[in-house]
């Protein structure tokens, strides 16, 4: 896939705004940006919310790529949780034969890794702790088993402890997953032994670190005094907790660089090394009781502090207002006019909602006329549109592109950054959002809420079309005959009493025709119900066929059918009459059946004045065909051949 004369790169990763992976991602835009290639970022946050069904939905997001039709892919798998996930992304990456880069991942041979030496920085600190500072018990805090970097990381602590003579009996190992959370629970299970605590608690990153210690501190237990603490990843956090931490610095952004080079090495027909090892660096800080020997610049943590609380409130602000906005909104229409408002605060050169062309579906006709639910979940449609772009203040559409294309209007030039974000409601696929050259998903941890609240305002707007064609089809049936497929008596008066109010305001003339069925009971007896069915549905037809547009027809009752029409005449009655007569000798010669379709009919033609009643007028029409029905013998209906 060619865009603007330059090569598309696909990277594949999950929760872009955690640091390990927005370092990453910064040195892919920085190689991009210098390179002029253009890279579609395809992101989840697939794990983040312990809910299935939602994950479904985000990891969807990874069946959008064709990655054929790329020149090259990097996949930060490493950060996707869910091992079936990440296989198929890797099976699907297989089989498309492009060049493939992963980020320390060394499950998958076949393709380029970029490699940070994690082990040995592990090893380190692990030893540091233990040579410098004298501990003889320790709890390592793990990461998810099936991630490699974890399995790492605790293979060099083990390494390490046992290297130093440290028996099983003397350390821990609490299995977390690279989630505060985890740290949080580790530090608690310790406390509730309600034993000494280990020396040190060496954590497989630093978020695990920090919330642990956090907890540590709330029962006044002292870091590093009363027990050590390490993390791993030196993030922002970790640099500017007090105390500070000590962890592991990791060249991440040149990872993302050195990742995308590869690949540009590979395309040009170089030879390259499968696997390029980056070093990682151990820091020692306070948390283990050493001396920070690179002095704080407390006016640049100032600044950028500042920075972080003041896009909190703006991202916040942002995101509280559409939030407001989006809960009034009653259509699609609605709701894309809200967002675009909304968009120009992101800051970002591009912003497009994609939707699936059956993103408003939700009920089909089943068997036995039964609804049934339908709705995507795996992958996506074939077209899509986007009923919103926004491209630098100005906001544009496009009804229908094909899916494999990804971009409404692909880029035209070199050196763009675009994010495919999946736009869902739990498991229900709705379709992608695209965003091109911005921060936005890498710098503000709201970008996942405001994108679950847009999809959610779509679920809304699709739940409400979908319950207004629900109270339109129960509507219907109130006033539609099931049997007859005309109006009933509920409809006919509906609408009658519209017609007849009309008329009196405009003092004008209103033609009612009654039309009872002849011979329904002989039907019934000798042909049986379903027979007698038919017959109603063939008069039902007739009366129907031989009303004008204007002339209002319903099934009254039973066997008995009603018709009513403004505006008509005497000569009007006759006309109606007529077409029915001879439209009731064509259905009996049509459905050549041994008893023949008749009717008694009665047509009444009045200037409707102030003080009538439109039962009133019923009654007479009903009279007038009831003296008709008694003059004819209705005694026989066999055919007569």
């Amino acid at each position: 896939m060619n865009q603007g004369g330059s090569y598309v790169i696909a990277v594949i990763v999950a929760g872009t705004d955690e640091e390990y992976q927005s370092s990453v991602l910064r040195g892919i835009t920085e190689a991009a940006k210098e390179h002029q290639f253009n890279v579609s970022v395809f992101a989840s946050f697939g794990g983040v919310l312990s809910n299935s069904q939602y994950d479904s939905g985000e990891y969807n997001i990874y069946r959008l790529p064709d990655f054929s039709r790329f020149d090259g892919v990097v996949m930060l798998t490493n950060t996707i949780e869910d091992y079936d996930v990440r296989q198929k992304i890797h099976d699907a990456v297989r089989a498309s034969g492009i060049p493939a880069v992963t980020l320390d991942n060394n499950d998958c041979p076949e393709f380029f890794n970029i490699c940070i030496d994690n082990y040995s920085a592990m090893k380190a600190v692990t030893a540091h702790v233990l040579d410098v500072h004298h501990a003889k018990t320790l709890c390592f805090i793990s990461g998810p088993e099936a991630n490699p970097e974890a399995r790492n990381r605790r293979r060099a602590f083990e390494d390490a402890v046992r290297e130093h003579g440290i028996t099983p009996e003397q350390y821990s190992i609490y299995q977390g997953d690279f989630r505060p959370m985890s740290g949080m629970q580790a530090a608690e299970a310790l406390l509730r032994t309600g034993g000494p605590l280990p020396d040190a608690i060496i954590a497989a990153n630093d978020a695990m670190a920090l919330e642990a210690s956090g907890v540590l501190e709330e029962h006044g237990i002292r870091i590093p005094e009363d027990v050590i603490v390490t993390g791993f990843d030196y993030t922002y956090y970790a640099q500017h907790y007090c105390p500070m931490l000590t962890s592991v610095a990791r060249p991440l952004c040149d990872a993302g660089y050195s990742a995308c080079t590869l690949l540009l090495r590979v395309l040009a027909g170089e030879k390259c090394e499968k696997t390029l090892t980056l070093d990682a660096k151990p820091v020692f800080a306070e948390s283990c009781g050493c001396t920070d020997t690179e002095s704080l610049d407390i006016r640049s943590y100032r600044k950028s502090t500042y920075g972080l609380i003041k896009n909190a409130h703006t991202d916040v602000s942002l995101l509280n207002r559409m939030t407001s906005a989006l809960a009034v909104s009653e259509s699609p229409e609605e709701n894309i006019r809200i967002i675009s408002g909304y968009l120009q605060e992101i800051a970002c050169e591009q912003c497009c909602i994609c939707l699936c062309d059956n993103w408003e579906s939700a009920f089909l006709d089943g068997h036995a006329g039964e609804s049934v639910e339908q709705y995507q979940i795996i992958g996506y449609t074939e077209e899509m549109s986007a009923p919103l772009i926004w491209s630098n203040g100005r906001i544009a559409e496009r009804s229908c592109f094909k899916t494999a294309e990804l971009f409404p209007f692909p880029p035209e030039t070199g050196g763009n950054v675009s994010y495919f974000f999946p736009l869902h409601f739990r498991e229900r696929c709705l379709g992608y959002y695209i965003f091109t050259n911005t921060e936005f998903p890498v710098r503000s941890i709201l970008c996942h809420s405001l994108m679950m609240n847009i999809s959610n305002s779509f679920e809304n707007v699709r739940k409400l079309l979908h319950m207004n064609h629900v109270i339109r089809e129960l509507d219907r049936l109130y006033v539609i005959d099931p049997l007859c497929g005309i109006y009933n008596r509920n409809g006919f008066i509906r609408l009658a009493d519209q017609i007849f109010r009309h008329s009196r305001e405009e003092h004008g003339s209103l033609m009612i025709s009654f039309i009872d069925m002849d011979g329904l009971k002989y039907v019934n007896d000798n042909f049986g119900h379903d027979e007698g069915d038919f017959a109603l549905r063939q008069l039902a037809a007739v009366i129907r066929d031989s009303c004008a547009e204007e002339q209002i027809c319903a099934r009254f009752g039973g066997d008995e059918f009603i018709m009513i029409a403004a505006g008509m005449t005497e000569e009007d009655a006759k006309s109606f009459e007529l077409r029915f007569r001879r439209k009731l000798a064509e259905a009996n010669q049509i459905i050549n059946k041994p008893y023949e379709l008749g009717a008694s009919f009665g047509t009444f033609v009045t200037v409707v004045e102030q003080d009538m009643k439109l039962f009133s007028l019923i009654a007479q029409a009903d009279q007038i065909m009831y003296e008709q029905k008694k003059r004819k013998n209705t005694s026989r209906y066999l055919r007569r051949d």
